[in-house]
Formats: C-alpha cells, structure tokens, sequence
C-alpha cells in the first residue's frame, strides 16, 4: 500500500487531508511538527509527502532541504497559504517536486498526487524502453540519448515522452497533458505545454522545426510518430 507522510499543523486540514486520503486507499501517517515529520521521514519509509511550508518546530523549507542533502528520493508536495511565484521558484529549489496553494480543491491535490506516483512508481515493461531514429529513451532509468550523446532531461519530459507513446499516432490536446503530466484539473493557460514542447524537440529532433515524430495538429494538440 502507498504510504504517504502528512506533515500539517492545521488540525482540521490535516484530519480533512487524512480522512479523503484514507478513503483512496492510501496509508496515511500524519504530524503537526516540523521536526517531527523530519525524524518520521528520516526512520520509515513513505512513497510521498505532503509538507506544509508554514510548521513550528522547523518550517516545511528547512525540512525539504535537509532530506535533499540527505539524499531523499521520495517526491514532496508543498502545501502553503503562500503563492507568490517566489515562493514556489524557493521550494521547487529547494527540492520541492510539486508546490499547490491553499485553498486547493481535493480533486487536484489527488491528481498532482498520482501524477507523482505514477513518474517514481515502476511502469509496465512495454514502456521501460523505447527507440527511434537515433534517440534511445529508457524510462526505468530516466536516461535518455540522441546518437552517443547523453541528453539532459526532465522527468516532465519524460513523461511528455511517456504520454506520447501511450498514444502513439494519436492527437494529444494541450488539456490533457495538463491532465496527465501536470496534475491540473483547471487549464487557465496551455502555453506550458507548447514551451515543453520545444524544448523537447530541441532534444529529440535532427531539425527541430521541422520535426518528424512530434507534429503539432493545428488548434489541437500533438501526435507522436515513430
């Protein structure tokens, strides 16, 4: 069972936060204490955690920054009243692989969630590797390289990447991506989407504009071709 680490000082939020996780079928462990959620996640092992940034004790920051240096691989999602773009620019550098703003709706904060889990979790092994042309992704890995050379990318990349060749030939809009790769339940904006996009072909493509096995389909989305 996926096991996930609330560390929330608000007594209701974090029983709301129990109760609907719980309900999901996930095992939840729960603190009001910075330091103690340090030293919970430190001693037991959690999928996933849920840090509120404002804590006594140590605030969330402090917390993502010293179980980063320590090494941590288990994926963070900040939760805070704070949602100046600073803010979230800090916690995502501070290790922070997802940032969501109070008030959030519960339908987001379950998608951002599996969103997370689904990039950290073993895949089917159809997609543990893929080839074409002269790029080789492994996603068992998160490597990937075009000829020889080792290509420096995300895990939201990969996952772009993923999405593509679950839907292979298929034509992908902006709004699922969001979906699937983002976690967002609300689409204000899909310009994201078109600046990975680039990106990517920038990556992947022999001639980025005019790429071969990323096509845009004009006031859609994208499709993925071998």
């Amino acid at each position: 069972m996926t096991r996930i680490l609330i560390i929330e000082d608000e007594p209701d939020m974090r029983r709301g936060l129990q109760d609907n996780l719980e309900f999901e079928d996930y095992e939840i462990v729960t603190t009001g204490n910075g330091s103690e959620g340090l030293r919970l996640a430190q001693k037991e092992p959690f999928d996933l955690i849920l840090l509120d940034l404002m804590l006594p004790g140590l605030d969330g920051m402090e917390v993502c920054r010293k179980l980063k240096e320590e090494g941590s691989t288990v994926p963070i999602i900040m939760l805070t009243a704070r949602g100046s773009e600073s803010d979230k620019v800090e916690g995502l550098l501070t290790g922070a692989d997802d940032y969501i703003t109070k008030p959030f709706g519960l339908k987001e904060l379950l998608a951002r969630i599996k969103v997370i889990l689904r990039r950290v979790q073993p895949h089917p092994s159809s997609l543990r590797e893929i080839e074409f042309s002269d790029v080789k992704i492994s996603f068992d890995k998160y490597e990937a390289k075009k000829g020889e050379t080792l290509l420096d990318m995300s895990p939201r990349e990969f996952e772009i990447l993923r999405l593509f060749i679950d839907r292979e030939g298929e034509t992908v809009t902006r709004e699922e991506f969001l979906k699937e790769v983002w976690g967002y339940t609300s689409f204000p904006q899909t310009r994201t989407v078109d600046n990975h996009i680039a990106k990517l072909r920038q990556k992947i493509e022999d001639d980025p504009d005019q790429p071969k096995h990323i096509i845009t389909v004009h006031r859609m989305g994208y499709k993925f071709l071998r």
